[in-house]
């Protein structure tokens, strides 16, 4: 124990031992004790001089350290010395102020332990078995030892653990190892957890998209969003840092995880989190930072080096779920750190890059003002004023390229503001904005004008053209001038370097595929001098990007010239740079754009990232059109008049060939269009017929049921007639299977009505009576009767008649009736059975007919089909010897030299357009 006081600092007689002489000791006692507080006590030193003498316990010590961490599993406390000591000789302090060499010295010393440690892959893997510990004191130091590791060397350490078997354990368990990494103690949560256990999984995450999609699988989305929630998302502390930190790793070029993300509706859950008040004043340094990190994991989701369908995929999320108009709530709000507010138009700006709806949304957005202006408007007031910080004026141009990307509706707006019909003297508009930048004092303003006039104008052919019509009022009492004739007389002046480069910018933007622009920029008889000057002279290494980009645009001018012009048509205008350039000094004046270094840095990202105003030289979008122009236009200068003669003519044959060939696929297409129409008609026409013949089948079936009917009537009626007598009507008998309810009913009728008749006969006996008593008694007595009782009693007389006839003559019907009941015969039954068979049979004779007619007609239509088919292959005949004239003609071309490009490669191009 006197060894143990002296090196816990015990005072002892005679010379002091060296710190290497005192750690060697220490390691001795480590290795030979057999008592565990020996070997614990001497750890615990190891520990406490690591810091000090970092260099002697990493290399004396390690070995037995990690021996230690084999053998006494048993014992937390050695285990968690063992792995504390471990970590303070591996993990570089970034707390203590160093200077860059010390700083240097210790990184190279932290890298050379880790490099020691990882050389055997067991020392991995049991440093990963000590994260199921249970015990807080064993699994926390394993965890810093872990990251520490990991941030030394990260990726040798990644492919350790992913081939490790205790890996695949931990990625397996990972709910519950990241349960005890956020506890610590298992039923005890805390509210804040530790950020150790998030740094581990930030250098695990970091750079391995397979490690990255197993934690993004195991619900790491779900739990991250969670914890930021409970901590209270922007207004949280370190911990929502720390989880957006590394769901930002987890999302950052890896399609599979943003898919996945986006599939399983977590953009939704981070509309909350841009939720500010009206008072955004006093905004803490830690809120700051979750929100600026919030906002670039937005612009993770929306990148432009993403896939084209996950970027649109994801912009559509952002604006349904409300996301997109929280931003530019932000965007619009006041008191916001310039900061935030700068990040914040970067994100708009990619949220609405190439999505037509979410453009279309953002030029609506109005800027709470008074009165209401756009917000596009109002961003371009900051862009033009050099009052604004250097990166919000960057974020805005970028917002305001990202607004036109694709948006032929948009470009037309911004343009539609500088023509003299829709010009509102009362009102500021982008236009008025984009000319007074233009014009401006300030370079950079001259710059940015210039770039965000030329996004209006891309791929955008109509705009060019209505530019054209610009007119400015350039001083009192002097004729007004064209916007183009302006930007080449500010050019001409000799204004700085940047002003220069972004006007050349927009003119070769302006008259590329633009032959009407091209010839307006000719007419002006001073701009092919000041070209050809510029581009003569031996200037400085500033003036060669000036130079380089006059070389492109004069070279632009003759690869779209259409030879309108007398004085300037391509043929002149070569002799022209012949005469006062040389063809290879203006080829190599034109190289020096693409050489230079700023050219490189800004084709790299469309997003216009500058360390200083004065770099500020070159946009992403004209870094393409070089690319695109430099090589076409070196063959246009190279190319003489003879080669470009022949080469029109090929031209010309090829055209006519191709508009034979057209015409011939038109041709063959029509046919195919009255093929398909004919096969349409035989399927119906055959359809039809099936639906006949089967009508037919079942007239037929309906045909040969009423026979075996008829056959089954005439053999019942045989047998009932030699039953029943002859004349007799039966009393109950059947008669073709049907009882003789109806003539008993008769008869009882005819007898109602006898009784009936008797009666009035009676009746009339009495009248009959009554008169002849009258007509007997003496004429005087007649005579003297009143003429009234006469003529009653001859009414009664007809009356009685009348009621006679009305009863007897239904009573003669009835009878009638009856006795055609009774004496109809079964031939008179057989006859009209006989009758209607013959009507379906004359049916069955005309659906017969009708199906012989179609099958003719589907017989003279096949024929019709096989004489297309041969028409076809004559066409097709006649399109190979084409062909065969066209291979020929494209080989003469080839052997005079030319670059000759096949017709399946511009389809192929046209299809990449569409």
């Amino acid at each position: 124990m006197n060894f143990f006081r002296g090196v816990m600092g015990g005072q002892t007689a005679g010379p002091q031992p060296t710190g290497a002489e005192t750690i060697q000791k220490l390691c001795d006692r480590v290795a030979s004790s057999t008592l565990l507080e020996d070997r614990r006590d001497a750890v615990r030193a190891l520990k406490s001089l690591s810091k000090k003498y970092r260099m002697e316990v990493g290399t004396q010590a390690m070995d037995h350290l990690i021996n230690i961490l084999q053998t006494d599993r048993s014992d937390s406390e050695i285990l968690g010395y063992a792995l504390d000591t471990l970590y303070n000789i591996i993990c570089n302090d970034e707390e203590e102020e160093q200077d860059e060499t010390a700083q240097k010295q210790a990184d190279d010393l932290g890298a050379k332990f880790t490099e020691a440690f990882i050389q055997e892959p067991e020392h991995t893997t049991l440093l990963l078995t000590m994260l199921e510990e249970f015990d807080f004191h064993v699994r926390w130091p394993a965890v810093k030892l872990l990251t520490a590791l990991l941030r030394n060397q990260c990726v040798q350490l990644q492919s350790i653990i992913l081939v490790s078997p205790m890996g695949a354990i931990f990625f397996f368990s990972f709910k519950t190892i990241t349960f005890h990494l956020f506890h610590s103690e298992p039923n005890e949560p805390i509210s804040h957890p530790p950020p150790q256990g998030l740094l581990l999984l930030q250098q695990l995450t970091k750079g391995n998209a397979a490690i990255q999609k197993i934690v993004a699988f195991e619900n790491a989305f779900e739990r991250l969003l969670d914890i930021i929630t409970e901590e209270g998302s922007s207004d949280g502390g370190i911990v929502v840092e720390d989880c957006l930190l590394l769901l930002r790793n987890l999302l950052k070029n890896n399609s599979s995880n943003q898919n996945f993300f986006k599939e399983g509706s977590f953009i939704q859950r981070m509309r909350p989190w841009f939720e500010v008040g009206d008072d955004n004043s006093g905004w803490s340094a830690q809120k700051v930072t979750n929100l600026h990190l919030m906002l670039q994991l937005v612009r993770v989701m929306v990148s432009p080096v993403n896939s084209p369908g996950a970027t649109a995929s994801c912009q559509k999320s952002m604006y349904q779920c409300g996301l997109l108009q929280q931003l530019c709530t932000i965007l619009m709000a006041t008191g916001v750190p310039a900061d935030i507010l700068t990040e914040t138009i970067n994100t708009v700006s990619e949220v609405i890059r190439g999505s037509q709806v979410n453009q279309d949304y953002f030029a609506s957005v109005n800027a709470p003002s008074n009165p209401p202006r756009p917000a596009i408007v109002v961003l371009l007031m900051s862009m033009v004023n050099e009052r604004q910080p250097f990166v919000l004026r960057c974020a805005v141009l970028y917002c305001f390229q990202c607004f036109l990307y694709k948006n032929q509706k948009g470009q037309g707006e911004i343009v539609a503001t500088l023509l003299p019909s829709t010009i509102d003297a009362n009102s500021i508009s982008a236009g008025q904005l984009l000319c007074g930048g233009l014009f401006s004092a300030d370079s950079l303003s001259n710059w940015c004008a210039s770039v965000a006039l030329a996004h209006a104008l891309q791929d955008n052919l109509t705009q060019k053209e209505q530019l054209l019509r610009v007119q400015l009022a350039t001083s009192l009492g002097k004729p007004p001038v064209s916007l183009l004739q302006q930007c080449t007389n500010i050019l001409s002046q000799g204004s700085k370097v940047q002003t220069r480069v972004g006007l050349l910018m927009l003119l070769c933007t302006w008259i590329n595929n633009c032959p009407i622009a091209v010839t307006h920029f000719l007419h002006n008889q001073e701009n092919v001098p000041f070209l050809t000057a510029q581009i003569s002279e031996n200037l400085g290494e500033d003036e060669r990007l000036v130079q380089g980009l006059c070389a492109l645009l004069l070279g632009i001018c003759i690869y779209y010239n259409d030879n309108s012009l007398e004085n300037y048509t391509k043929e002149k205008l070569k002799q022209l740079i012949e005469k006062r350039i040389g063809k290879e000094n203006f080829v190599e004046k034109l190289g020096f754009v693409t050489k230079h270094e700023l050219y490189s840095r800004a084709a790299q990202k469309p997003q216009p990232v500058f360390p200083a105003p004065d770099q500020m030289l070159f946009d992403h979008e004209f870094t393409k059109l070089v690319k695109e122009l430099e090589g076409v236009i070196t063959k246009a200068v190279h190319k003489s008049s003879e080669d470009e003669k022949k080469e029109e003519e090929v031209k010309k044959t090829l055209e006519q060939h191709d508009n034979i060939v057209t015409q011939y696929k038109e041709l063959i297409r029509e046919q195919d269009a009255k093929i398909q129409e004919l096969k349409e008609q035989v399927s119906s026409m055959t359809t039809q017929t099936e639906q006949m013949q089967a009508t037919m089948a079942q007239q037929l079936s309906q045909i040969q049921q009423h026979k075996d009917q008829y056959n089954l009537l005439k053999l019942k009626l045989g047998k009932e007639n030699a039953s029943q007598g002859a004349n007799t009507l039966g009393d109950g008998s059947h008669v073709n299977g049907m009882q003789t309810e109806e003539p008993a009913q008769l008869r009882e009728e005819v007898e109602e009505l006898r009784r009936q008749h008797a009666l009035l006969q009676t009746q009339l006996r009495e009248k009959d009576a009554i008169i002849d008593s009258l007509v007997s008694c003496d004429f005087s007595l007649c005579t003297t009767l009143n003429a009234t009782v006469f003529l009653e009693l001859k009414k009664m007389l007809i009356s009685v008649i009348k009621t006679f006839e009305s009863i007897d003559e239904p009573l003669h019907l009835n009878f009638i009736h009856f006795c055609s009941m009774s004496m109809s015969t079964p031939q008179e039954e057989v006859q009209v059975l006989t009758e209607g068979r013959a009507q379906l049979e004359q049916q069955a004779a005309s659906s017969t007919s009708s199906a012989a007619i179609l099958q003719t007609e589907m017989a003279k239509l096949e024929a019709d089909l096989l004489e297309s088919k041969k028409e076809q292959d004559d066409l097709l005949m006649l399109l190979a010897d084409q062909d065969q004239k066209i291979q020929n003609l494209k080989k003469r071309l080839k052997d005079l030299g030319e670059t000759v490009y096949s017709r399946s490669d511009d389809d192929d191009n046209f299809r990449t357009r569409i």
